[in-house]
């Protein structure tokens, strides 16, 4: 193994945020950057002073020297391209969901173990201060038992790459579903969905999904515990919120209702809003400023999804080092493809409950 990783990064929108993390990493090396469009690989690679660049994404896997890829595609290639990255010998990261369907998921772990490299789904959510701060709860103790949980990610995705048009509310529900099966340490076993509302025609036309929101009920596996899931992404009037609400039998943690305010901890019937902290001091120096701020000198380049996530919370350096750590340390990274695809299955089987009126929909078990 060479003293750092070689990384390349596919798709300069959103993967554009994580340029200078990777290269202000000590372990990771930003090799190469791959983009369709030439004329916007070479603006993103000049901004960055990235030497090695690719239009073509089979060229890029074919490249010996590239250790991983760090796929932020469209997601109807998340699958496609982690595949064949991963049967290139490549270690593979990969923006969410991990897939459209379950099937590509299943596929996805197949290669994984095949090919012996390592898979980790990007998932912001479980690398965010607030998380963060909930673990911490949570291993400490101070929580206490674990009662139910509940999440939430509702999003206006008009002014969107076309693709998102008329997507199904709980195809893209891992930034709800994932930090509360990662409190809980839980997988999702089944799941009732409903529907409620309806989207514009043209829009249900693209999917056939016609339902503005989309509200789910989930048992956790081995477990006694449920969570909840709500998830829009078209014509519902709402500030942008991707929170999680986990209630212990000691203390509980609330969302704020408003992004500008502070959560609250409940002690008993006592509520208190609370400041959250950071948590750069887990990275390496190098990175640490990552965590308040993004990656351009102004906000005119940042991506639609940085600036309506509020900066994701600070995620995007522990996504980056967790993923360079679990090739460094020759340990699967968090989460693994196994993981990754119990959640994102979870929305995947939301919706297909919906689309059956609340039936129950069983999710795999990926591990049988």
């Amino acid at each position: 193994m060479k003293s750092k990783i070689n990384v390349a990064i596919v798709g300069l929108g959103f993967g554009a945020e994580f340029i200078p993390i990777y290269q202000d990493h000590p372990d990771s090396n930003m090799y190469a950057v791959c983009q369709r469009t030439e004329s916007k690989l070479h603006e993103i690679a000049d901004y960055f002073g990235v030497n090695k660049r690719y239009t073509s994404f089979e060229e890029l896997i074919s490249d010996p020297n590239v250790d991983a890829v760090h796929i932020n595609s469209p997601i109807h290639l998340h699958a496609e391209q982690s595949i064949a990255a991963l049967l290139a010998g490549k270690h593979v990261a990969c923006t969410v969901p991990m897939a459209t369907t379950v099937e590509e998921c299943r596929n996805i772990i197949k290669a994984q173990q095949q090919s012996g490299k390592n898979y980790m789904m990007m998932e912001t959510a479980v690398y965010t201060r607030e998380f963060l701060y909930a673990k911490e709860l949570r291993d400490s103790g101070r929580l206490g038992r674990i009662q139910f949980l509940r999440g939430s990610h509702q999003q206006e995705m008009a002014g969107w790459p076309g693709y998102w048009e008329g997507l199904p509310p709980m195809h893209y529900a891992t930034h709800a579903v994932s930090p509360l099966l990662a409190l809980a340490e839980k997988e999702a076993d089944f799941v009732y969905c409903l529907g409620s509302g309806k989207i514009a025609e043209e829009l249900t036309a693209k999917y056939g999904s016609p339902f503005a929101v989309e509200s789910a009920l989930f048992r956790l596996r081995d477990s006694d515990l449920a969570a909840e899931v709500t998830r829009s992404l078209f014509e519902t009037s709402r500030e942008y919120i991707e929170s999680f609400d986990v209630y212990g039998d000691k203390m509980s943690f609330e969302w704020q209702q408003l992004e500008a305010d502070e959560p609250v901890v409940f002690n008993g019937e006592q509520g208190t809003r609370v400041k959250v902290p950071d948590y750069a001091r887990l990275l390496p120096p190098g990175i640490r400023k990552y965590t308040t701020k993004g990656v351009y000198d102004g906000e005119s380049n940042q991506h639609l999804s940085f600036i309506q996530g509020s900066g994701h919370g600070g995620s995007h350096p522990h996504l980056v080092h967790e993923f360079v750590m679990s090739i460094i340390e020759k340990r699967e990274a968090f989460p693994n493809a196994l993981t990754s695809a119990n959640w994102t299955s979870a929305g995947l089987c939301a919706h297909e409950s919906s689309m059956r009126n609340g039936e129950l929909v069983k999710l795999p078990d990926f591990r049988a």
